[in-house]
Parts: structure tokens; sequence; C-alpha cells
């Protein structure tokens, strides 16, 4: 089940009357442009039918914390198992081992009713405080140390992303949320990109785990190919971690390939990637706006009453400001060195916990009515990833 916004569900339980009425007519997935455009953000089928998803448990705070205990629980150890797997296969890592074993024991036990309150505030709130702690890891006068020619490359990179993955995800049918986790995992940071942009527009798990898996395989891809590229294209140490750094998603995979290639490629492709992922700031504000500004005004009713309680404030998620708040920390010093590394650990964790939350609760049979359309759309938005940032480098002599 969605964990959706509550403000949605408020306005929408406000239009009816207090009596359960009936069902709304039913409505198609979004399989074709006009539908998406029809269907609200906030708005998932259920058994053919469109209905507001109440509001959150975390949110709500109907959930005493003696409930969360169970499936919460349930999380951690499959996080602690996945944390040594990944250990062992450091390319692939824990959180996305986390999200294949929660998969593997959610096909042999779904989580009931005791499990689900712990299992939900575990694929909700560890995972926005996954990205809070994200933020010691990076220092804002870090920007400026890669280079005015990186940026470019970054920006042009991520946006040339985005516009694919709006219109390639269109053309193949792919729902709105799940092309966006998609897009922004694949133009920014991979599984982080995707933990910070969820809670924002609500997405399902079920497209959590999709969007996950599929930035995953094109990740391995890159491991094995860029290296390979890189040497035939004769690319320098700083020019290939550049590309290394703003054409992989996650850190390990960042590492994997650049660290194949060359210890001066590693330090300059890290160093690239974490400012990439600052990027994850500007997107995570434009898409709450939009998301805000469709959830106020469904069918262009009400814009102008509504616009005026949509304030600055209220677009910006709690967890993106913790991050900034810890961000900035780090950049003045407040964060010591030795801190780092551990924090850096705590930050894959929790990563690990959440997505290992969300494999739980991932449906598997609404996965194989998906189809393989999302994977295609990886598969196009890497290699859209992988050209703009080499043409970029080319014609600006980044590298």
């Amino acid at each position: 089940m969605n964990d959706d916004s509550g403000c949605t569900a408020h306005k929408a339980l406000a239009d009816r009357p207090p009596a359960h009425s009936a069902p709304t007519a039913p409505t198609v997935l979004p399989r074709d442009p006009a539908a998406d455009h029809a269907q609200a953000p906030h708005t998932r089928t259920n058994g053919g039918s469109a209905d507001p998803a109440p509001p959150s448990p975390d949110r709500g705070r109907t959930a005493a914390l003696p409930s969360l205990v169970p499936g919460l629980a349930l999380a951690l150890g499959i996080a602690v198992v996945a944390t040594v797997l990944g250990g062992l296969v450091p390319v692939v890592g824990g959180p996305v081992t986390g999200i294949v074993l929660g998969v593997v024991v959610a096909l042999f036990a779904r989580p009931g009713e005791r499990l689900r309150p712990g299992v939900r505030f575990a694929s909700r709130g560890v995972l926005q405080l996954a990205v809070v702690v994200l933020g010691t890891q990076l220092s804002l006068g870090q920007v400026l140390r890669v280079g005015v020619g990186s940026l470019p490359v970054m920006v042009v990179t991520l946006g040339v992303c985005l516009a694919a993955a709006y219109w390639l995800g269109r053309r193949l049918g792919i729902v709105r949320d799940l092309r966006t986790l998609i897009g922004v995992g694949t133009g920014i940071c991979g599984a982080s990109a995707i933990a910070a942009v969820t809670p924002v527009i609500g997405a399902a798990e079920a497209e959590v785990a999709y969007a996950v898996s599929t930035i995953f395989v094109f990740n391995i891809a890159a491991v094995l190919t860029f290296p390979a590229l890189g040497h035939l294209l004769g690319m320098s140490q700083h020019t290939f971690g550049l590309f290394a750094g703003t054409a992989v998603n996650d850190m390990s995979s960042v590492v994997a390939a650049a660290g194949t290639y060359g210890s001066a490629a590693a330090n300059h492709a890290v160093v690239v990637k974490l400012t990439r992922t600052l990027l994850i700031i500007p997107v995570c504000l434009g898409l709450a706006a939009l998301t805000r500004r469709r959830a106020a005004a469904p069918g262009g009713q009400g814009t102008a009453r509504n616009a005026e309680r949509v304030r600055v404030g209220r677009l910006v998620p709690w967890f993106l400001v913790g991050f900034v708040v810890l961000a900035a920390a780090n950049t003045v010093g407040l964060v010591p060195a030795a801190a780092h590394h551990p924090l850096s650990t705590a930050s894959v964790f929790l990563i690990t916990v959440a997505l290992s939350a969300i494999g739980l609760s991932t449906d598997l049979a609404g996965l194989r009515r998906t189809g393989p359309a999302p994977l295609l759309l990886g598969g196009c938005l890497w290699v859209v990833v992988s050209a703009t940032s080499l043409g970029t480098q080319f014609l600006t002599a980044s590298g």
C-alpha cells in the first residue's frame, strides 16, 4: 500500500460525507500519456478502483512505539544479514542485497498485521533519517573544489536524463512516479536519490523496488564496461574520474569502476560523485512544489485559494532541511573527520534497513504486471547519461 501524503487524503475526505460512499469508477493504470496526466499523483489503483490512500501511520502518529518493534526488528535483522553479504561482494553492496532478501522473505511469508506498522515505519521514517545522515558526507565547498568544468557536465547530464526519463517513460507507458524514480536514480546517485525522492512524491513500495533493481543492473554493467571504454577512448585519469562520477550511480559502483582505472581517477570520481549528490536538493524541492501543486488543484479548481496555503517552508521536507544542515555543519568543520567513516557506514546501513522493509512490502504480482518497460527505460537512460557525460566533457574540454 502506498504511503501517500496526508494532505491529499484529507482533502479528498473533506469533499465527501462522513459515511462511506460507493467506490469510484474503475480507472486504468496510466499506460498511455493522456491517462498518465489524468491520474492524480497521490492516487493508486486497488482492485480496479482509485481511492485516496490513508495517511501514513508514522505521519499520523497512529502507531504506538510497541507496535513498531516487531516489524522494525525484522527489517533490522534482514539489514544485518544484507550488510554482511554485501561486504563480501562490495559491487553489489548492502542496500541492494537488503531489498533482494526482503523480497525473498515476503515471497514465502508476507508480513501480517503485527509486522506491518514497523515495516512501514522502516520503509519511510528510517529512509528519511538515512538521507539526513548522508549530509555529513558532503561539504558545500566541494562544489568549488571539483573545478568549474565539472559542474556543466553534471548539470547537463542530469537535465538530459530527466528530460529523457519523462519523454521515453511516457511513450513506454510507465507510471509517473516510477519513471521519476528511475530518472533521478540514474541522473543523480542511485539508491540515495531514490531514497530522498520517495517520500517527496509518495511513491509506492513496488515502484521503489523496481527502480532500485533497475539502477543496480546498469551499475553492474558500468563497472564491467566503463574501464574498457575509457582505455579504448584514451581517457586521462581526470577525464575518466569525471566520467565515472557523473555516469555511474551508487558510490560503491563509482569506486569500483574508477578504482579499476587508477587511483587518481578514483579520487576525482569520488569528489565528483559527492558533489553530484547535492543535486538532490533542487530536484527534491522542484518535485515537492510540483506534487503540492497537483494535489492542491485537481482538475484546475481552487488554484488561487490553495496557492496561498503553499508556502516555501511547506515545500521543504524536514529530512531535506536536516540534510542541508548537516552538510553545512560538515562544511564549517563541526563534523570531525574521524566521524565521517562511521557516519557513512550508518547512512548506508539505514538505507539498507529501509530497502529491506521495502522488499518485505513488495507486491511481486504488481511487479510482474508492470512488465519489462521500466528495465528498458533504465537501459535507455544509462546510454543517454553515459553519452551525454562524454559528449559534454569533449565539448567543454572538461577532461
